[in-house]
C-alpha cells in the first residue's frame, strides 16, 4: 500500500464534479493508494503468445490476460524479490515489454481496423512501449517514424526498439508541433500520447503529483491543443488518430478533442470505441472516448479517443533547412554484394520492403516506406546498422542480430544458462568441445542475444559495452 500518496483536495473536488455517479470515490481513493499491478506485452516480432506462454510454463509466473491486448498480460512472480523482471534472459532477449496494462489500450483502439499501416507517426514515443506495440501490429512493415522530444529519452528509445527487433522505424527529435508545416498530410495513423499531467499514473508513481496544480493542468492542456492540430494536419485524409493520455480532468482529455472539432469542423469525426474489447462500454464517454478510471479496471486512469480525418486542411507554410544528408543508396551491386555476404556469413536475408542506404563505411537498413519523407525531415537516426565495411568484408553489428535473426541460423550458436550469463556480462564464450572460424549467432533458448567471433576455441564477445550488465541476471 501507498498510504501517504498525497492527493490534493483541490484535484479530489474536480474528480467529484466529473466522475460517474455509478462509480464511488471512496474506492477511486483507495485504489489510487494501492500499488499498480505489473504487467507485460509479448514482443510478437520475435516469438507468438502461444509459444511465450510454453517457454515460461517452468517459471513460477502467473500471467492473467489484458482483456483490450491479445499480447498483454498482468503478471505475478514468486520471484520477484531475487532477480527484476528487466534482468531476466526472456527480457533481455526481447520476448516481452514491461508495459503498464492501460497503455496498451491507444495502440489497439490506432490499429483496431489494420488498414492504416502505410506510414505510421508516434508523436511522443519515449521510452518506446507504444512504439514497439505498433511496430508488432505492422510486422515490421511499412513505415514508422517515433518522434521524441527529450534528448535524454532519444538512447532509451533507440534501445528499447533495438531489443525488440525492430527495423521499420525512424528517430526524430522534434517538439510535435512541427509535424502539421514539415510533413502535411504525410501519415496514413499517427498516435498521440500526450504529455500531461500524469494523474492517472500515481499507482505507479507515488510523486506524480508532486507538481500538480489547476494552472498546470491549463498550461499542459494548452501545449496539448497544439499537438493534436499538428498532429491531425500531418494525417493524410481518410486516415486516423488516437489520442491518448495517462489523466483524468476533461481539460485535457474531452475538451482537448473538442477543440480540434471546433478547429476543423467536419473534417473531424469521432470514432466510438465501445466495441474495442468486452466491458469497453464501462467507460465510454457520450462522444464514444474511453475515459478509464482506476479502480474499474484494477489499472492506471487513461484517456483514449479515435479521430478520423474526413478531409484536407490548411497546414502552416515553414521554410526548411534540413542540411545535407548523409545517406546514398547502394546500387544494384554494392546491394548483392551486401545480401550475398550476409547470406553467406549469417545466413540472413534483406527483409522485403527495406533498403539498404550507404554512408562512409556503414551500411544501414532503411524502411523503403520512408523514401518520401527523407527530403521533408530530418530525422535523427533511421533504420539499423547492419555492418561496417573493412578491407576482409564486413563487420555486422548486434543490432542486425537482434533485429534479423531468428536463432535457427546455420551459425548459431547455442549458450548454456552460465554462458548467457557471462555474455551479458561483457565475457568471451568458450564452448566445450567446439570451435569455428568467423563471426557467430549466439542464442540462449532457442533465441538470438548477440554476434561474437571465434577466436581460437572462444567466442570473441560482440555485446555493445552500454548493454553489458554485471549483476543480479537470472537465474540459472
Amino acid at each position: 500500500m501507498h498510504p501517504n500518496i498525497h492527493l490534493p483536495e483541490a484535484y479530489l473536488e474536480q474528480i467529484r464534479q466529473i466522475m460517474p455517479e455509478h462509480l464511488s470515490m471512496d474506492e477511486f481513493i483507495a485504489c489510487c493508494k494501492t500499488p499498480l499491478r505489473r504487467s507485460i506485452r509479448v514482443n510478437t516480432l520475435k516469438i507468438s503468445v502461444e509459444d511465450f506462454l510454453a517457454r515460461v510454463a517452468d517459471k513460477d509466473w502467473t500471467l492473467t490476460p489484458v482483456p483490450w491486448c491479445e499480447t498483454g498480460f498482468w503478471i505475478e512472480r514468486e520471484d520477484e524479490d531475487s532477480v527484476s523482471l528487466g534482468n531476466t534472459a526472456e527480457h533481455m532477449a526481447g520476448l516481452f515489454y514491461i508495459q503498464e496494462a492501460s497503455s496498451m489500450m491507444p495502440v489497439t483502439a490506432l490499429l483496431k481496423d489494420n488498414d492504416q499501416l502505410g506510414c505510421v507517426l508516434d508523436m511522443a514515443s519515449a521510452p518506446g512501449s507504444k512504439t514497439t506495440q505498433i511496430a508488432c501490429a505492422m510486422e515490421n512493415r511499412g513505415a514508422l517514424v517515433a518522434n521524441e522530444l527529450a534528448a535524454s529519452r532519444i538512447k532509451v528509445l533507440h534501445a528499447n526498439l533495438q531489443r525488440c527487433g525492430v527495423y521499420n522505424t525512424a528517430l526524430t527529435h522534434f517538439d510535435g508541433c512541427v509535424f502539421g508545416g514539415w510533413a502535411p498530410e504525410s501519415f496514413d495513423s499517427i498516435l498521440l500520447d500526450a504529455p500531461c499531467s500524469g494523474e492517472g499514473a500515481i499507482r505507479k508513481d507515488e510523486d506524480a503529483m508532486a507538481n500538480w496544480s489547476l494552472a498546470s493542468v491549463a498550461d499542459i492542456a494548452n501545449v496539448q491543443r497544439d499537438l493534436i492540430v499538428s498532429g491531425f494536419q500531418a494525417l493524410k485524409p481518410g486516415g486516423v488518430m488516437v489520442y491518448s493520455t495517462c489523466t483524468l480532468n476533461l481539460q485535457e482529455n474531452q475538451q482537448v478533442c473538442h477543440f480540434l472539432k471546433e478547429t476543423f469542423g467536419d473534417a473531424v469525426t469521432f470514432e466510438p470505441l465501445g466495441d474495442l474489447f468486452p466491458g469497453a462500454e464501462n467507460v465510454l464517454t457520450e462522444e464514444g472516448f474511453l475515459h478509464v478510471y482506476p479502480q474499474i479496471f484494477d489499472s492506471e486512469g487513461f484517456f483514449v479517443a479515435r479521430i478520423r480525418k474526413h478531409g484536407s486542411v490548411e497546414s502552416p507554410k515553414v521554410k526548411k533547412r534540413l542540411g545535407k544528408f548523409p545517406f546514398s543508396p547502394a546500387s544494384d551491386k554494392e546491394h548483392t554484394q551486401i545480401a550475398t555476404s550476409l547470406q553467406t556469413n549469417l545466413n540472413l536475408a534483406i527483409p522485403e520492403g527495406s533498403e539498404v542506404w550507404l554512408r562512409d563505411k556503414e551500411v544501414w537498413l532503411f524502411p523503403a516506406n520512408l523514401r518520401t519523407l527523407l527530403s521533408e525531415i530530418r530525422f535523427q537516426r533511421i533504420g539499423v546498422k547492419l555492418a561496417e565495411q573493412h578491407k576482409k568484408g564486413y563487420r555486422w553489428q548486434h543490432e542486425a542480430i537482434m533485429t534479423l535473426a531468428s536463432g535457427q541460423e546455420s551459425v548459431a550458436t547455442p549458450l548454456t544458462a552460465e554462458q548467457a550469463k557471462e555474455w551479458f556480462m561483457g565475457r568471451d564464450i568458450r564452448p566445450d568441445n567446439i570451435s569455428g572460424q568467423g563471426e557467430v549467432i549466439v542464442t540462449y533458448r532457442n533465441y538470438p542475444i548477440g554476434i561474437g567471433k571465434w577466436v581460437g576455441n572462444r567466442i570473441k564477445n560482440g555485446l555493445p559495452r552500454e548493454l553489458v550488465r554485471d549483476k543480479n541476471l537470472f537465474e540459472i
